[in-house]
């Protein structure tokens, strides 16, 4: 056998790598074909949570005049593709500062709910759901992200739509119950919920049950996730990329998932 040590370094690299899981050592491994960005582009037209800043962009420097190119932007905590921290729903919560880095790469499950989503725009998913998930993929592992794939990631480029606005103001758009939020949490020890749309909750939830759910225990909470229809039910990995705001009650966000 080759006992070059550039070739032994290869090789345990290559069985480190062979496998999802752990490697020896109790080192963790991704094992992945492809890798899936489930983030919306930034722009100022993206739909906004009503009374949210709007998003700006200016331009501070340029070639003609500084030899490079420079924009300042603002942007709300909470638009975009984005996770809540704590602090958004639980005075003298966990500020987005406060998550360590190792919560931030998890794997995720997705719960398909189009067609009940199409059918009641106000669909919430109960625990019943859940089960008969499990019935078809297995027992959602603990530790998990459980994201509701609702299909409004296509109404994206529509503001109005994608956040389901009536004659009278209110907001229409799936979400998980308040009782499944709990469910997961304590009977399967999720990790935190992520979805699709605006709101772990459905847009007619005003107590934000859910969200409030996710933040007492200082959860992962993802919002206006897209490209759900390229990952599996199960095995994917999420790694989240927060901006680290001082006491931020959330940040804008780049989410990869390594899909196997």
């Amino acid at each position: 056998m080759n006992k070059h040590p550039l070739f032994i370094a290869f090789l345990c690299f290559a069985v480190a790598t062979s496998a999802c899981g752990r490697a020896d050592s109790g080192k963790k491994t991704i094992t992945y074909s492809r890798v899936v960005d489930l983030s919306h582009v930034i722009d100022t037209n993206i739909p906004l949570w009503p009374g949210d800043p709007p998003v700006e962009f200016e331009v501070v420097a340029d070639f003609a005049t500084h030899g490079y190119y420079l924009r300042r932007f603002s942007i709300g905590e909470h638009s975009a593709t984005h996770m809540n921290a704590s602090n958004s729903f639980v005075e003298g919560g966990r500020g987005i500062d406060a998550y360590p880095p190792e919560s931030l790469v998890v794997p995720a499950v997705v719960i398909d709910i189009r067609e009940k989503a199409a059918a009641n725009p106000d669909y919430a998913l109960t625990v019943e759901d859940v089960l008969d998930w499990e019935r078809k993929h297995g027992r959602i592992p603990k530790g998990s992200v459980v994201i509701l794939f609702t299909g409004w990631q296509y109404k994206w480029s529509d503001p109005k739509a994608f956040m389901g606005l009536d004659a009278e103001g209110g907001l229409h758009f799936p979400g998980f119950e308040g009782t499944t939020a709990q469910f997961l949490f304590e009977e399967r020890g999720v990790a935190g919920l992520g979805t699709d749309t605006h709101g772990l909750d459905p847009g007619q939830d005003t107590t934000f049950a859910t969200n409030v759910e996710v933040a007492r225990r200082n959860g992962i909470a993802l919002e206006c996730l897209t490209n759900l229809d390229q990952l599996p039910p199960t095995g994917a990995t999420l790694v989240l990329g927060i901006l680290r705001l001082k006491n931020g009650s959330g940040t804008p966000l780049s989410v990869m998932a390594f899909v196997p």
